[in-house]
């Protein structure tokens, strides 16, 4: 059922959402919002479909470029000439710096991990709200972090002791006695502002003494609570001798939690399976009460029943005796969705569906506004911005249309410009290519950059197609081109001036079950300058956020941009070609296996179930955070190998067929569960299929239509 609203056919549960739920409080009439709304589809979506068109325009003369010189080496001068020629590579304008202003600190200052969850999933999204706090002493004890999980769910006083060993350690590392450890304080206390720590060897204070933060309850109560500062970021030891943990500790130290997701992502767009009204309807209503902070779910855990809510802000008396108050929840981001798309939610004059872009623009900056009326209780920002993230934009162009449509969101609703603040992936080769350009282009509103090494990985594949067969996907990594791109951000985003005033971002650790390789690996990211990293649960952030103790992200982009820019265009326009195609039987198979299952493990659940991100385990049951890029990834790879005939059809079909008989078999204790096999004729293994057999002929390589065809389908079939 549709009704009617300034031309539009409005699909009539979300009419209700904006003038029952959204609209209220807010002191604006329906009409104003619907008629922005027409008026944005008037305007801008013929700007919508230009922009998309223009880059399957780029794309047919990449491929005919390559066709044209099939069978000769590639020249790499010519190449470059080419893009410049066509318009793909834009001239480069002078230095500046961005012009972003009202900041909150979690985004300008504060370096931290950064959580990212579907919105659609009220619980997963309180939880990332809420996971601005995390226990370290839960996340090692519950994780593999230290070498080794638990070996049951008993509590192994053993284990324990290891893990407060580790905890005092790394309380040593980052806030340090003068002349004791950490191991060795049987009591605190405060003297004229001061901390100072019981020891055999007499009171220590801190070595800097300015990292004591406050307290609060305690020396006279318990439990107690004394914070702690490094690098912005605030350390909380909680003394309690009534609980196990804290009776057997000569300071009574019963947790240590640190602050974890400073910032988290609502997302509307990857980690979602959004097809129409319904779907649509239930991502804005938890992003509504998200921002007026009354979002609540109802949670059976452990045999107990509980409502879980929002996270109350910490107040803790500060060393001058002042109430200090501090956000008890992460800054909440919103990503919208990319340009691609468009949805049956509304359709306009025509009877056509609208892109889905213009609708989240209005409907997610609505919702926002109800954060933006308060002036106390649960803030999102407490500087009067929105953040809205916007993923798979190419090149300068598509960043300046960004950047008209929130002016157009803006001036209909009445908000002050740019009171939105963008965050730009840089996840399309076009994007990358042309950053600096694409940073200009909405120098008022960039508040975030940051590299998505999966979709962009997917859309390599794609620009270069013709190019040749690709190397195996393990290999891409190590390649020329992605570690130019990895540096190209950062150096950008320094030389643009985003330094203390935006986020500089890395992508995501994929692998929430193993912790102790994520404790090894991820440091990277702050080392390499990036104010911000994402990570798949709250115990990882919880386990990342030690890193950026460790690292002082300030002093790496200070050095980072005395040392000027590192990445180089040629390098950045590397081609990942395989030198020949002489791989083995085994090799292909493992490749083909290895992405068959994958594909079908992720699509399976998107279409049957409308899962858009999930623990999926991969062919060796190792459990991996998928959603639509890392299945753009695979269904390109195969696809080019198709293409140019490393594989065949018949051989596309046979894995696909032998790889769902094991994901049936990894999903066998899902009551929800519909297999594929052995008839192989469900929307998801349909959809799977076309994602390789048809994946050549898919706007940029993009897995969205053929994914949304099959859930609507399965919809519409139920």
């Amino acid at each position: 059922m549709r009704v009617e609203r300034f031309g539009l056919q409005v699909a009539a549960e979300l009419a209700e959402f904006v003038e029952t739920d959204a609209l209220s409080g807010l002191g604006l009439e329906a009409d104003q919002f619907w008629k922005g709304l027409s008026d944005a589809v008037d305007t801008l979506g013929p700007k919508n479909r230009a922009l998309v068109a223009k880059r399957e325009d780029l794309q047919r003369q990449i491929d005919e470029w390559h066709i044209a010189r099939k069978g000769q080496a590639h020249d790499a001068t010519a190449y470059e000439a080419f893009l410049r020629e066509i318009g793909y590579l834009v001239a480069e304008g002078p230095d500046f710096s961005i012009e972003t202003s009202n900041i909150d600190p979690e985004i300008s200052t504060i370096a931290g991990p950064q959580l990212v969850v579907p919105v659609m999933n009220a619980r997963y999204s309180l939880n990332a709200a809420n996971a601005r706090w995390g226990s370290l002493y839960d996340a090692l004890y519950g994780t593999d972090a230290m070498g080794d999980a638990p070996a049951s769910k008993s509590y192994d006083a053993g284990r324990g002791q290891r893990v407060i060993a580790w905890s005092k350690a790394f309380l040593d590392e980052v806030t340090p006695l003068d002349g004791a450890a950490w191991a060795d304080v049987t009591g605190l206390s405060v003297t004229d502002g001061t901390l100072m720590a019981t020891t055999g060897q007499g009171a220590k204070p801190l070595k800097d003494p300015s990292q004591f933060a406050g307290h609060k309850d305690w020396p006279t109560a318990r439990p107690g609570e004394v914070f702690l500062r490094n690098h912005d970021l605030l350390i909380r030891l909680i003394l309690d001798s009534s609980q196990e943990i804290g009776a057997a500790d000569p300071l009574s130290l019963s947790d240590v939690q640190l602050e974890a997701a400073i910032t988290s992502i609502m997302d509307c767009e990857d980690s979602v399976a959004a097809v129409d009204a319904e779907d649509k309807v239930l991502a804005y209503t938890n992003w509504l009460g998200l921002m007026r902070g009354d979002l609540t779910e109802a949670v059976a855990k452990g045999g107990r029943n509980f409502t879980r809510k929002l996270s109350d802000d910490v107040s803790f008396t500060a060393p001058d005796g002042t109430i200090q108050t501090h956000k008890g929840r992460a800054l909440m981001l919103v990503r919208n969705v990319g340009q691609l798309m468009t949805t049956p939610a509304v359709l306009n004059a025509a009877g056509d569906e609208i892109p889905e872009e213009l609708l989240d623009a209005y409907c997610t900056v609505l919702c926002a506004m109800h954060d933006l009326a308060k002036s106390d209780g649960l803030r999102n920002s407490v500087k009067g911005s929105v953040y809205v993230v916007k993923p798979k934009m190419h090149g300068p162009e598509e960043v300046a249309f960004a950047d008209e449509i929130f002016d157009h969101v803006e001036a209909h609703l009445g908000l002050p410009a740019h009171t939105v603040k963008l965050g730009i992936m840089d996840e399309e080769r076009r994007t990358t290519v042309n950053l600096k350009e694409c940073i200009r282009a909405a120098k008022h509103r960039v508040a975030f950059i940051n590299t998505g090494f999966l979709d962009r990985t997917g859309d390599e594949m794609h620009t270069s197609m013709e190019a040749g067969a690709m190397i195996r996907k393990a290999e891409m990594k190590a390649q020329p081109w992605i570690l130019a791109y990895e540096d190209n951000n950062v150096d950008v985003g320094l030389a643009c001036g985003l330094r203390g005033r935006a986020q500089i971002g890395k992508g995501m650790w994929a692998m929430p079950d193993l912790m102790a390789g994520m404790l090894d690996q991820k440091i990277g990211h702050p080392l390499a300058g990036a104010n911000c990293a994402w990570v798949p649960s709250p115990t990882a952030a919880t386990l990342h956020a030690t890193h950026y103790h460790k690292v002082s992200v300030v002093e790496q982009q200070e050095i980072l941009a005395s040392a000027g820019p590192r990445a180089k265009l040629a390098d950045l326009l590397t081609i990942p070609v395989s030198p020949g195609t002489n791989w083995s039987d085994e090799d292909i198979r493992a490749e083909l296996e290895n992405n068959a299952q994958g594909i079908l493990g992720y699509t399976v659940r998107w279409v049957d179930q409308g899962v858009g991100c999930s623990k999926v385990p991969d062919i060796n049951d190792i459990g991996l955070m998928e959603d639509r890029a890392t299945c753009r990834i695979s269904s390109q790879h195969m696809a080019n190998w198709l293409h140019h005939g490393v594989v065949s059809a018949a051989q596309i079909r046979d894995v696909m067929e032998r790889m769902a008989v094991v994901v049936d078999a990894q999903n066998a204790g899902d009551p929800l569960y519909m297999p594929m096999a052995p008839a192989f004729d469900g929307e998801a293994f349909k959809a799977a299929l076309a994602l390789v057999l048809d994946g050549t002929n898919q706007p940029s390589g993009y897995t969205e239509p053929l994914l949304h065809a099959g859930r609507l389908a399965l919809k519409k079939a139920s």
